[in-house]
């Protein structure tokens, strides 16, 4: 049911109105209150907020028409649209009622189905509105969602800038950025012994919730799998998982991971490659940065059950450094849709070689974001960035 507000002060007016609008009364289509001027007006809109019309002339004793709008915009009552009654050819007034906030007008003599239309009109564009309130109210809590999501999703991930401040043989840092408030991009990385290191980084094959959910089911399993098994071997532990997910996947998502092991002693890791991109290597002793020439790599994570992962290896020496990186780096695009190409990060890491892996991760990052510009990043990017010292390191 919706209430109207009707403030005149002729004495005919409320048997007129309610006369008029009987059938709507009758059937608690609308409630009309009465006021006789701008003052008890504003004591009536007090005692009923469910009042969405006002209907008002705009002469009348103690408190005019213009003078209650003014009062009435004072007050901010959103949801709330007033109709002005003002004598046919009173412009300079219904212009002046309009400029104070009036939604509509109708004219004196009152036609009364020409006020019914503008009631409805006037009901039409509340509807409008709290309807827009309630859309901008829902993305308001989806965004306090999203937020909340993207805390936990960064929270899950290590991000300490010296996560093994007791090992000198090797020193890493990760960082993530998502393309929208959560992402699905991954790394992690976890001392299996004193001598092997676990390494990993991985990318869903969708953005936004659903692959923040999948990135956090990835992570996890590969967490349980390698705590519960810290000897086991590596391409059985990238098979379990894959088996596991590839099982119950009804939304077809996939995963790539580039999954590896550091023999900390020699510098030597073994990788399982599901799919994901080439590795960068800092090689100190050259100046060089390479691209790791793997053998044919493997399918993601998640498509095909029983796929026969294996492994390869490649070695670090003391003072060298490994990236591994997720698509949205060399996909990164700027405002004239041009990519930024691995190329481009090769020759930023170039100058970069002999520091250490958070400084690496973060110049890096800077300068690709200064290359997106204004343009909106395309994809997540995440970094893992492990540098190798070698035993002899104190």
């Amino acid at each position: 049911m919706i209430t109207i507000l009707c403030v005149d002060d002729e004495p005919d007016m409320e048997m007129l109105v309610t006369q008029q609008f009987r059938k709507q009364i009758r059937n608690k289509e609308y409630e009309f209150i009465f006021a006789c001027h701008g003052q008890d007006a504003l004591e009536k809109l007090a005692a009923h907020s469910e009042i969405k019309i006002v209907l008002s002339d705009i002469n009348m004793p103690e408190m005019d028409g213009l003078t209650f709008l003014s009062k009435l915009k004072e007050l901010n009552i959103t949801d709330l649209k007033t109709i002005m009654v003002s004598a046919y050819g009173d412009m300079d007034n219904i212009r002046t009622a309009m400029n104070r906030g009036a939604f509509d007008f109708i004219t004196k003599p009152i036609n009364f189905d020409d006020m019914e239309i503008t009631i409805k009109k006037t009901l039409s564009e509340i509807e409008v509105y709290a309807n827009f309130q309630h859309d901008r109210d829902k993305l308001i809590a989806i965004e306090k969602d999203l937020a909340i999501a993207y805390e936990i999703q960064q929270s899950m991930l290590p991000k300490k800038e010296n996560p093994f401040p007791d090992r000198h043989e090797f020193s890493l840092h990760g960082l993530l950025q998502p393309a929208k408030s959560v992402g699905g991009d991954l790394y992690d990385y976890m001392l299996l012994s004193d001598d092997r290191l676990l390494f990993f980084i991985g990318d869903v094959s969708d953005k936004g919730v659903p692959a923040a959910l999948f990135m956090a089911i990835t992570r996890t399993l590969f967490k349980t799998h390698f705590a519960s098994y810290p000897n086991a071997d590596l391409t059985e532990q990238i098979v379990h998982i894959n088996n596991i997910m590839a099982r119950d996947n009804p939304s077809y998502m996939f995963v790539t991971v580039f999954a590896c092991i550091l023999n900390i002693q020699t510098g030597v890791i073994e990788y399982v490659d599901c799919g994901h991109e080439q590795p960068l290597i800092l090689r100190k002793a050259t100046g060089e940065v390479e691209v790791l020439k793997k053998k044919d790599g493997g399918l993601p994570i998640c498509l095909v059950e029983d796929f026969p992962y294996f492994s390869s290896t490649f070695k670090l020496n003391p003072g060298d450094s490994v990236i591994l990186y997720t698509d949205g780096l060399e996909d990164a695009r700027n405002i004239t849709d041009v990519r930024y190409t691995i190329d481009s990060s090769k020759n930023v890491l170039k100058c970069l070689i002999n520091d250490e892996p958070s400084k690496i991760n973060t110049d890096l990052l800077m300068h690709v974001n200064s290359y997106i510009g204004t343009a909106n990043q395309f994809d997540d990017i995440a970094l893992l960035t492990l540098k190798y010292h070698g035993t002899s390191a104190s």
